[in-house]
């Protein structure tokens, strides 16, 4: 039994009205009646089975609609032993290093809801939030949570001390209707104290639920935990003032913190329980349009169907290989993968946008970061939106925001799960650009998301890029539907069905075409904006290259950083030059064209689709023409000595691979040797945990800031053991390196996440070459989360045979 526990529960809800999400994507209406009665059908049932859901990601269980302004819900607990330490204890945004031995979801899954349990090593206490959603009604339907705009009032209780029973809050919104919200009473021990406090009537006893309903301005209702204290704060003053000078004569801690009872209207409900040991109690949603309410005996069967159903699908759909198969890896893999579908969250607000150095994307002065650096220092940014994203995150604790190039990675293992998720995260992406077809690499929305990020990283540029991920799951998803089985219409009783929904694009191919038909337009904006403000320079210093045309160079430099690239302090050359040439952003741009001709070829646009492949030919003959180094067997970065001519620079690395990752090299290529020989090397990228993400041999390892000069990222490894599968299973005179590299390094990224893992209880934001030790960022949960995907890799290893190219190098 763990003595003297306050569990609080912070619920909040806007004042002002709501509004349901809307798309901003749109294409013409089906032409065919039957198909635009589907595809409306479709699009409601998508949006009822995802609007609810643990959304607030930054918190350790908060939940919320996907509504810009509407109910939103938050649990923060603490220890209260002390008078001095109380607040140290309280619980409630994700933080590192609060005495955390692992916390996140065991099963998770978007239309129904999971398991998550929080391992509170600080504060002695393991608890459990169990997250369920009941289909029903035309307003998302209902959902429970059990822990271990518009109107919103607690109904006030019979006895003025707190209730003794169960709290139910009544609301009404645009966005939602008509709903009711029941805290239980739950079970467990309430503390009883012989203190009287008689001044007040309405202060709390031991064995019941108090309410305060207040009203805060709406920009900050989201700092529930300032909030909380600020009212706790006024009571001990007034106790301390008034009553009790003297602390050794004060009630019992746990009874001074107990906040006065006072229901009734307000935009702030804070909802209080205290127990001392164990304890268990619901909360519970009700939609109005669902007819019936919600009681404690449906959460409980629906959490049981939902594990159930859950623990089944995930050996369908990933149905891990030797040697992880074993139960371990299993319990592994099931919490990778639903702390990164259940990171998804919902964020609305402005973003902080500077348009002024815009026009000045070409940098074509030496000096041009220096002239860069006073442009950001005018600072001429500007709020704009608000702006809506769903997505997923990747670090809650201290990445709780989307990244564009991290999306990409996170969506690979969640379309693998659920297709339309996938496809409805894109939308919401896509729904983000502008007119020019820029998209913000890091989405800050809202003063919330802006608390966690330092005032100097907060403005976006629209001339900074930032790696086009997304398009991988796109081309995956059209790889998908042009080899379904796909039944021509979903009858109504199988949509209720999660699963159903998770694949409806796939099964009905009709509106699988049309989201594609949709979308198209924005990715190709996409791919011109980066051919066009990303461009660069090859006649100016009489580089010779097949094209004249396709050479790019990242904008945004300075001496130590090229934070668009998404590789951060990698070394690139020095001093930063305008004639610089990127050979990882050709890359990302020749994976652009190709995923968009194998689109276009789907859609049946032939002229676009000749297009791209033209401008592919040419990206991959640049490659060997503009940054090839036979001296070095590999590709290199490119820049512009003092003599005003083309120089490569070559520092061996992720950058050095990046043609071969992105899969513009044929099998049979003879540099694919060299890159695989390079990658083999325990001098140069190969360790016992994963490819280093530069050379040993580099003068610049291990060096300043050390962030991708080392280190061991799961996203590129995972990209090289896609490309080495590929290899190793296609004719060629590389076949059997490929095949030795790729069993080893599979087996070695696995190890080292789940070791790392399985001894601290978090995925890391990278892994020590060294030592495999996961460091850095804690519970990042994202692109990390790929080793699931690695897991469900077929075994190569004791002469295993693969044929085909069901896992080609078109698709990672």
């Amino acid at each position: 039994m763990i003595p003297n526990w306050r569990c609080l529960l912070a619920a909040t809800a806007l004042l002002t009205s709501t509004t349901t999400v809307t798309a901003t994507i749109d294409a013409a209406a089906p032409s065919n009646n039957d198909e635009s009665i589907l595809h409306s059908e479709l699009a409601s049932q998508q949006n009822s089975s995802l609007l609810w859901g643990p959304y607030r990601p930054n918190l350790y269980f908060g939940v919320r609609p996907r509504i810009p302004k509407s109910l939103m819900t938050g649990l923060m607990w603490g220890k209260v032993e002390s008078f001095q330490d109380f607040q140290n204890t309280m619980r409630y945004t994700c933080e590192q290093n609060e005495g955390m031995k692992g916390y996140g979801w065991d099963e998770y899954d978007a239309r129904n809801g999971g398991v998550q349990t929080i391992h509170d090593r600080g504060n002695g206490l393991t608890l459990t939030t169990s997250f369920v959603k009941v289909p029903g009604g035309r307003n998302g339907g209902s959902w429970g949570a059990r822990e271990g705009g518009g109107r919103l009032e607690a109904e006030r209780g019979e006895e003025k001390r707190g209730y003794e029973g169960d709290v139910v809050l009544s609301g009404e919104s645009e966005g939602l209707g008509g709903y009711k919200l029941v805290v239980t009473k739950g079970e467990g021990e309430r503390p009883t104290s012989t203190h009287e406090i008689s001044e007040l009537e309405a202060w709390g006893e031991g064995g019941r639920t108090t309410v305060q309903s207040l009203q805060y301005p709406d920009e900050q209702i989201w700092q529930a935990k300032p909030i909380v204290f600020r009212q706790l704060k006024e009571q001990v003053d007034w106790l301390v003032e008034n009553k009790y000078d003297n602390a050794e004569h004060a009630p019992p801690v746990w009874q001074v913190f107990t906040l006065q009872n006072r229901p009734g209207k307000g935009n702030v409900h804070i909802v209080q329980k205290v127990f001392e040991g164990d304890f268990e109690f619901d909360v519970l949603f009700s939609s109005e349009s669902a007819g019936t309410e919600l009681k404690s005996e449906d959460l409980t069967r629906e959490i049981k169907a939902g594990s159930e159903e859950f623990g089944e699908r995930f050996g369908g759909v990933f149905a891990l290989k030797a040697p992880f198969n074993a139960d371990k890896y299993k319990k592994f893999g099931r919490s990778m993968f639903s702390n990164l579908i259940g990171g998804i969250g919902y964020f609305y607000g402005q973003a902080v946008v500077d348009r002024s150095y815009a026009p000045e994307y070409d940098e074509v002065d030496e000096g041009f970061w220096e002239e860069a650096a006073e442009a950001r220092a005018r600072h001429a940014e500007a709020l704009e939106g608000p702006h809506e994203l769903f997505t997923s995150v990747p670090s809650r604790p201290f990445f709780p925001r989307g990244f564009l190039w991290d999306e990409g990675f996170h969506l690979l293992p969640i379309a693998d799960w659920d297709t339309d998720l996938a496809l409805e995260v894109i939308k919401s992406w896509f729904n983000l650009i502008d007119e020019d077809g820029w998209i913000g690499r890091e989405q800050i929305l809202g003063a919330e998301a802006r608390s966690k990020v330092p005032q100097e990283f907060q403005t976006q540029y629209p001339h900074y890029a930032n790696p086009p991920t997304l398009f991988l799951v796109v081309e995956q998803f059209v790889e998908r539907l042009l080899n379904t089985n796909g039944t021509a219409a979903v009858h109504k009783e199988r949509l209720s069905q999660s699963e159903s929904l998770a694949n409806a694009s796939l099964e009905n191919p009709e509106v699988g075409l049309d989201y594609l038909r949709k979308i198209y337009p924005l990715l190709r904006r996409q791919f011109q904006w980066f051919r066009k403000t990303q461009k660069g320079d090859i006649k100016s210093y009489d580089r010779e290259a097949y094209s004249t045309k396709e050479a790019y160079r990242w904008r945004g430099r300075t001496t130590t950083h090229c934070l668009t690239s998404g590789l951060d302090d990698y070394p690139r050359p020095q001093p930063p030059h305008p004639g610089e040439l990127h050979v990882d952003l050709m890359s990302w741009v020749g994976l652009m064209a190709k995923s968009l001709s194998n689109i276009g070829d789907a859609l049946g646009f032939a002229e676009d689709v000749s297009e791209y492949r033209t401008i592919l030919d040419a990206i991959e003959h640049n490659l060997v023409d503009l940054h090839w180094s036979e001296t070095d067997g590999c590709f290199c970065d490119a820049t512009i000595d003092d003599f005003e001519e083309n120089k490569l620079v070559c520092h061996k690395g992720y950058i050095s691979l990046f043609p071969f990752l992105t899969g513009l090299m044929k099998p049979d290529d003879p540099k694919v040797g060299r890159i695989l020989a390079l990658i083999g090397d325990e001098e140069e990228l190969w360790t016992p945990y994963g490819l280093r993400s530069l050379s040993k041999k580099d003068a610049l390892y291990e060096t300043a800031e050390n962030y991708w000069r080392s280190p061991i990222w799961i996203n590129i490894n995972y990209m090289a053991v896609k490309q080495l599968h590929y290899v190793a299973t296609q004719d060629g005179p590389h076949k059997e390196v490929a095949r030795d590299l790729y069993s080893r390094l599979r087996k070695n990224l696995v190890e080292t996440i789940y070791n790392a893992w399985e001894e601290t209880g978090f995925a890391w934001e990278q892994y020590n070459p060294d030592t495999g030790k996961g460091q850095r960022t804690q519970h990042f949960t994202g692109w990390t989360s790929l080793v699931v995907k690695i897991m469900t890799m077929e075994d190569l290893e004791g002469g295993a045979k693969a044929t085909g190219s069901e896992h080609g190098h078109d698709e990672l």
